[in-house]
């Protein structure tokens, strides 16, 4: 992407209603969106995020999908979920929103029994060792996602990454929490999950394309 495009990105970003860009002192001394997220969205629907959201695809197809819910895209790269935002404004997509900050700050822009749900699609897996405190779901943030659900709220882990879906597994039954559905092949299993199935992003046609496996976890942290 040239530099003027980004910058013209940006500038679009700044005009966007439906997308939120707080500076990480704003967030680390006081977001003034944290607990007041149905204010925002001017209903009391439940709020779902998506970490990592990259375009903004997947979160915008959930926001059509699901309707009666609201839904919040969370990456550092305004550039990236631009087109998202657009997409959900020319859409007249009232029940999607897009937070730039760093994932590690989330429990800083919600509070507590706020979320319903988490969606973690398609992340970077951070195979090597000393990158292991950047996977989104090792246990100082399995801790940070429990703080800001509500208490039956879920977490949602699609993947391509074999190692990531067994990384997950075993934390996952190692900390006694509670997994409510496994499967590292979803398109070929005899009940495919239909929450997994229904949405594909861009990257996830092509993987199944070359008949790559599409992982899937659903849990509920239990600290």
């Amino acid at each position: 992407m040239g530099s003027k495009n980004k910058l013209k990105r940006f500038r679009d970003n700044e005009s966007f209603e439906n997308v939120i860009q707080p500076s990480r002192e704003e967030v680390l001394e006081g977001f003034s969106l944290k607990g007041q997220w149905h204010s925002f969205f001017k209903n009391k629907n439940p709020i779902v995020l998506e970490l990592g959201c990259g375009k903004g695809e997947y979160s915008v197809s959930l926001a059509e999908k699901y309707p009666n819910k609201n839904f919040i895209g969370i990456d550092i790269k305004g550039a990236r979920f631009w087109r998202g935002a657009k997409t959900a404004i020319d859409n007249k997509l009232e029940n999607v929103a897009f937070l730039r900050t760093q994932i590690e700050l989330i429990d800083n822009c919600f509070a507590e029994n706020e979320v319903s749900e988490i969606w973690i699609t398609f992340p970077d897996p951070q195979i090597k060792y000393k990158r292991t405190k950047h996977r989104l779901v090792t246990k100082p943030f399995l801790e940070k996602y429990q703080s800001i659900l509500s208490e039956e709220g879920i977490v949602h882990l699609k993947t391509d990454s074999e190692f990531l879906h067994g990384y997950l597994l075993g934390l996952l039954h190692e900390g006694n929490h509670e997994v409510l559905h496994a499967n590292h092949d979803i398109y070929n299993s005899s009940s495919p999950p239909e929450e997994a199935t229904a949405i594909q992003t861009f990257y996830e046609n092509q993987y199944l394309e070359v008949k790559k496996a599409i992982t899937y976890i659903r849990f509920r942290t239990k600290y």
